[in-house]
Parts: C-alpha cells; sequence; structure tokens
C-alpha cells in the first residue's frame, strides 16, 4: 500500500477533492467553493494523498484564537484506514501552533463514526442546529473543544497522535 502523505491543498487538486466530495456528501461543493475557499487568508486545506491519488481532504478556518473545521470528507474506497483522522490531526497541529484555544464543528447527528472520532480527540456536542441539512433535514450537532489550555488536553491530544502514528505507521 502506498505511504500516506498529506500536504497542503492546491488549485490543482480541485478536480480530484471535488470528485471525493461527490462520493462523500449528498450536496457537493462546487469546484468554484473550493476554489473561494483556497482563495480566503483564514482557510487551511490539506489533502491526503495515497501515492498519487487523493484519498482525501480536510479544511478549516483559523480565525484568531478560534478555529474550526468546515469539512472533512474521505473516498469510500479508502476509508478505515485512519486517513480522516490523521488530516484531523494535522489541523488540530496547526490550529494549536497558532495559538487556537477553541475549535468547533458541525457534524450530521447520525454519522457516528465521525462524532466518535471527534470525541476521541476532545470535541462535545453542546447544541443542535435542527434541520440543518437541507438534504434530508438532518440535524447538525455542534461540537466544541472549548480550552485547549485546560489541564489535561495537550497531555492527551499527544497520547492520541502517538497512538495514531504507532498503529498507522
Amino acid at each position: 500500500m502506498p505511504t500516506l502523505l498529506i500536504r497542503a491543498m492546491v488549485p490543482d487538486d480541485i478536480p480530484a477533492v471535488s470528485a471525493v466530495d461527490h462520493h462523500c456528501f449528498a450536496l457537493p461543493w462546487s469546484a468554484g467553493a473550493f476554489a473561494g475557499e483556497l482563495a480566503s487568508p483564514v482557510a487551511h486545506y490539506r489533502v491526503a494523498l495515497l501515492g498519487d491519488t487523493v484519498a482525501g481532504y480536510l479544511g478549516g478556518h483559523v480565525i484568531l484564537d478560534e478555529a474550526h473545521v468546515v469539512t472533512l470528507g474521505v473516498h469510500p474506497q479508502f476509508r478505515r484506514r485512519g486517513i480522516a483522522e490523521h488530516l484531523l490531526v494535522e489541523f488540530l497541529e496547526t490550529a494549536l501552533g497558532e495559538g487556537c484555544r477553541r475549535l468547533t464543528l458541525e457534524v450530521r447527528e447520525g454519522n457516528i463514526e465521525a462524532r466518535g472520532l471527534y470525541e476521541k480527540y476532545g470535541f462535545r456536542p453542546i447544541s443542535r442546529r435542527r434541520r440543518y441539512y437541507t438534504d434530508n433535514d438532518e440535524d447538525a450537532i455542534v461540537m466544541w473543544i472549548e480550552d485547549t489550555s485546560r489541564w489535561g488536553f495537550r497531555a492527551t491530544f499527544d497520547e492520541r497522535v502517538q497512538q495514531l502514528r504507532k498503529r498507522t505507521g
């Protein structure tokens, strides 16, 4: 199996990222939406490559001391290999390195696997956005890491990252 590489998304990645997005979501983004995000000074977009293949991507925003995971997708063919977790960790490390103390995201209520991943890294459900997803009126669960400076957060985070890297090489 090819080695996993995570790097910054560039405009040439948009067609492949859009293809992954179409496999992941009922309401995929347009190529123009991804291009607009890449042009934003607060955006941090990454791709996960297996060889030359875009297997997944993550997009997030960092504004002052707050980070927001905007989108995360892994092609169904490459799921259950730790790719989403590697993408999330890379973004969280970036956010922490830039001084973020608060992190947030929205996730479909029924996406139990994703919710479990986010909880593993310290996100906790704090509210619900009713009928947030317009394709099926599913609720979004808003999840937060309230304060990355709280006692024990960084030690637990670092331990989870070590476990991931040991497990996936």
